[in-house]
């Protein structure tokens, strides 16, 4: 089975991205358990853009973006990541709660501009006409 050098390219950047945004979580969440004072908020931060950089670029990947698209996903993102923003802020606190409510409100903010740009879409892209009306039958 051989493969070509792009298909293992893509496949290494994929790889690539995914340890870096995996990474970046981890970073971001677990920087507390290792670290305090100026270095925690230095490696939360840090964490935080690696994995918000890393995520939005596998977002832009064909198949990850059109279940991205998908009504039903963009109202669940929507949703959930706006409650969890505002309860992570209040149940955190500090440097980590504003990091995490900031991802996850650019999540649901992202999420809301998806719908309303589908909404547009689909309302430039379509005129309604009135049903047809029928005479009735005697």
């Amino acid at each position: 089975m051989s493969s070509s050098p792009a298909a293992v390219k893509s496949l290494f950047a994929d790889l690539l991205l995914w340890t870096l945004f995996v990474a970046g979580l981890a970073a971001s969440g677990g920087a507390g358990s290792v670290l305090d004072g100026t270095r925690q908020d230095v490696a939360t931060c840090t964490g935080g853009v690696v994995a918000l950089i890393a995520g939005s670029r596998i977002a832009r990947k064909p198949g990850i973006k059109a279940f991205l698209s998908l009504p039903g996903t963009l109202w669940f993102l929507f949703l959930f990541n706006g409650g969890m923003a505002v309860t992570l802020y209040f149940v955190l606190g500090g440097t980590d709660g504003v990091i995490a409510a900031s991802a996850m409100g650019a999540v649901s903010l992202g999420a809301a501009g998806g719908l309303v740009a589908a909404r547009r879409k689909g309302a430039a892209g379509t005129t309604r006409r009135a049903p047809a009306r029928t005479a009735p039958r005697a």
